[in-house]
């Protein structure tokens, strides 16, 4: 009996701190070329620092903060291996969640418009990866000590990604509306970390990533444009 309540005070303490201590999703360590961005643009990327994605490009002849309007295309799903099982009733959800979170963080400092003109950057965003939790596995492999230090076998862990938690990716290309030339590039991935909050949601992790995003890219091109209080998003 009291080794029972012991079990159960310990469970409660691993759930009361894995779900106020961990970040929702964090970075992967590698990244799959999609095709959205071309070879050549692809070839431009390098790696990013902290807190920027994994490979971006920033040209340096920008001045970004002559930019005040933007077009902002509607979020794509680049077709490909990584989200070819996904059903399109998913894919729709997801994509319709993704268009949502950025357009509310970049309509925060920019004019939407519809025509190229004077000061307007074109925004294109593609979905280039989605892969649900095993939201089950995920609860048990999260409260169970025992069983989560399988997460940390080799075998178990791909990429950086703790097993059966969902993984996301996503590619940006910023370019002058009138002239085409490419402003940014940006290619991330990220996943689920184990974080209880929300997990018996198969597309969470996902989500939570798409979230991050968002904040992410209004923090970047907030910095690019030497602007004052820029919001640096936690993970």
């Amino acid at each position: 009996m009291r080794q029972t309540v012991q079990n159960t005070i310990l469970i409660l303490f691993l759930f009361v701190f894995f779900l106020q201590g961990c970040a929702a999703t964090q970075q992967r360590r590698d990244v799959v070329e999609s095709g959205f961005l071309s070879a050549s643009e692809h070839a431009m990327l390098t790696k990013g620092k902290k807190n920027e994605a994994l490979l971006h490009y920033i040209n340096p002849d920008v001045d970004w903060a002559a930019y005040d309007k933007m077009i902002f295309d509607s979020v794509s799903v680049w077709k490909n291996k990584e989200t070819q099982d996904v059903s399109p009733e998913d894919l729709q959800m997801l994509t319709d969640f993704a268009y949502s979170q950025l357009h509310d963080a970049l309509s925060l400092d920019y004019t939407f418009v519809t025509q190229p003109g004077p000061g307007v950057m074109r925004a294109t965003f593609a979905i280039t990866e989605a892969e649900a939790s095993n939201p089950v596995a995920d609860v048990v492999t999260s409260i169970i000590p025992q069983t989560r230090i399988l997460t940390g076998v080799k075998g178990l862990v791909v990429g950086g990604k703790p097993g059966f938690v969902g993984t996301a990716g996503m590619e940006a290309k910023f370019t002058d509306a009138q002239t085409g030339k490419i402003l940014g590039m940006a290619v991330d991935r990220r996943g689920g970390t184990k974080n209880l909050s929300g997990m018996t949601d198969e597309w969470n992790d996902v989500e939570k990533a798409y979230i991050y995003w968002a904040a992410l890219v209004r923090y970047r091109l907030c910095t690019l444009r030497g602007g004052a209080n820029c919001v640096e998003p936690e993970a």
